[in-house]
């Protein structure tokens, strides 16, 4: 689904147009799916009455070509409009049985009070997508009426609610609260940030039927992600597959202070259907580690009281055999020996020490060789690695290519050295811009978390749920973006697809604990199994 800006759908219409589908079937199709859309969410309501508030743009006949629907599925309808307005959908509306009333009427604020009253849907077609605030008469006061009595009915929006800048994401005082947005053909780009975002309600999308291959549509890098395009980019499940079928996932994680992260990184690579996690781990966190996750192998690495050792590389870059994802950085620390053991990794480097003999284990006193190099697979940063990872030279060059980082808005800003408060006020452009100056896909999480190209393609995952604003969240999320990336699929698109498991996995953890204040992290972790049962 794409991701546009005003001006972007303008064009988008404007070439359909040219290309045999007209303005007014692009109305047509557009207000039958409003029409199908109310019906589906409010439809078996008993002796049903919507009302329209119709401005006089394209929202506004897309809003009267609804009521002409609605009108023949039992619906009593009614039009408010802010504007004389006379053109056939006035007719088509009256001669469907629906009563209209416009601005200019003796009482018209009395009728329409009335009405909001009666009705148990209003459909909200007064400002379209192209509204710059201020917000001025006779809007303001129809919008305020409608605020004052929104208890008593659904307000369901044609592309946007009326009182919201498409574009940037403003909103006016009295912008409409919609229950239901209905969009049409694209979602627009202010809509999926704050403040417009909480005005949205339940966002669904209209397929116009434009033309394939719209030049003015195939330029758009920006996507929403949404459940049919996650479910094409999951791996297959072959019934012949073994283990190795689905590849095997390397987690360097945890400390003496952080031994979750390690569990809950892990753990979800496997929810995500890799078919081998390894966990290298500090040796002394091991015991607390093994009696819970018997699913995992097990490297122990050396250690300095109890965080990862710069001596750690040359074991991990040993270990690395048939390794098909690598995930750097959950519960690590900040240490300096531990920067040091993620700069020797990535550089393929490690220190002459004399061997030394361990029992048992691969041990902590493990071989080490002089100049030992490997080839790293595909990476994931995450969490202490993206802090400490911006403390080393050229860190962008040496790490590989299309590696995923995965920055909250906090790390972002040490990486970059932008104001957190700048960041959230661009999260695009900011995900955007350095994904092509790293040469990296980045994940900016957070509400409405944003998954960033090199190339330019982007995409955000339309989900806002405080669910996920826990301890543990981000490691359960980075797991998942590895086992993706564990089982051969490409960094953007295992970073895309983890990101929106995730957020849903939330949302479903949620609903079944019963309060999005009481999910934890490890909730998280059954629910990837529903969310997945429902993607088929």
């Amino acid at each position: 689904m794409k991701l546009v800006t005003v001006a972007e759908m303008r064009s988008i219409e404007d070439e359909a147009n040219q290309k045999g589908v007209s303005y007014d079937e692009m109305m047509e199709r557009a207000g039958k799916g409003v029409a199908d859309f109310v019906q589906v969410y409010y439809g078996s309501t008993q002796n049903p009455v919507v009302t329209a508030l119709v401005g006089s743009g394209n929202n506004g006949g897309d809003a009267l070509v609804a009521l002409a629907y609605l009108a023949k599925q039992g619906w009593e309808v009614r039009a408010f409009l802010s504007k004389e307005r006379d053109d056939p959908l006035i007719k088509r509306v009256e001669e469907a049985g629906g009563k209209i009333v416009d601005i200019t009427t003796k009482k018209s604020n009395d009728t329409l009070k009335k009405w909001l009253m009666e009705s148990q849907v209003v459909i909200d077609g007064l400002l379209g997508t192209g509204f710059q605030l201020p917000l001025r008469e006779p809007y303001q006061s129809i919008m305020h009426l409608v605020n004052q009595n929104s208890d008593n009915f659904k307000i369901v929006a044609v592309d946007c609610p009326s009182g919201m800048n498409c574009d940037t994401g403003e909103t006016a005082d009295k912008c409409l609260f919609a229950d239901l947005t209905v969009c049409m053909q694209a979602v627009k780009i202010g809509m999926l940030s704050f403040p417009a975002y909480q005005y949205l309600g339940q966002l669904e999308i209209v397929n116009l039927d434009l033309p394939d291959n719209l030049e003015s549509e195939q330029k758009v890098k920006r996507e929403v992600a949404t459940a049919e395009c996650v479910r094409k980019l999951l791996p297959a499940r072959p019934l012949q597959a073994h283990k190795g079928t689905f590849g095997t996932a390397m987690i360097i994680a945890g400390s003496i202070n952080y031994t979750g992260a390690a569990y809950l990184s892990g753990m979800a690579a496997y929810r995500i259907g890799t078919g081998l996690v390894k966990m290298a781990v500090p040796g002394p966190i091991y015991s607390a580690l093994a009696g819970n996750f018997s699913e995992a192998t097990w490297l122990l690495l050396p250690h300095d009281m109890g965080v990862i050792q710069a001596d750690s590389a040359a074991l991990v870059q040993k270990n690395l055999d048939k390794v098909t994802a690598l995930l750097l950085g959950p519960g690590w620390g900040l240490e300096d020996t531990t920067k040091e053991f993620l700069e020797r990794l990535l550089k393929g480097k490690s220190d002459s020490q004399k061997k030394k003999s361990g029992i048992g284990f691969v041990m902590m006193d493990a071989e080490k060789e002089a100049g030992i190099t490997s080839q790293l697979p595909p990476i994931v940063v995450d969490a202490d690695g993206l802090k400490l990872l911006s403390k080393i030279s050229n860190w962008q060059k040496i790490l590989p290519e299309n590696s995923v980082l995965t920055p909250h808005p906090g790390e972002m800003a040490v990486m970059t050295d932008l104001d957190v408060k700048d960041i959230q006020a661009n999260r695009m452009m900011v995900a955007l811009e350095y994904s092509q100056k790293w040469g990296h896909v980045v994940v900016l999480k957070g509400a409405l978390t944003i998954v960033a190209a090199p190339d330019g393609r982007l995409t955000i995952i339309p989900v806002a749920n405080p669910a996920l604003a826990r301890a543990g969240s981000g490691d359960v999320l980075a797991g998942l973006i590895t086992g993706l990336l564990a089982q051969g699929k490409k960094p953007f698109e295992a970073a895309t697809a983890g990101v929106w498991i995730h957020a849903q996995a939330g949302i479903e953890a949620a609903e079944r604990i019963g309060h999005p204040a009481s999910v934890i992290a490890g909730d998280l972790l059954g629910s990837v199994a529903a969310v997945l049962a429902r993607l088929g």
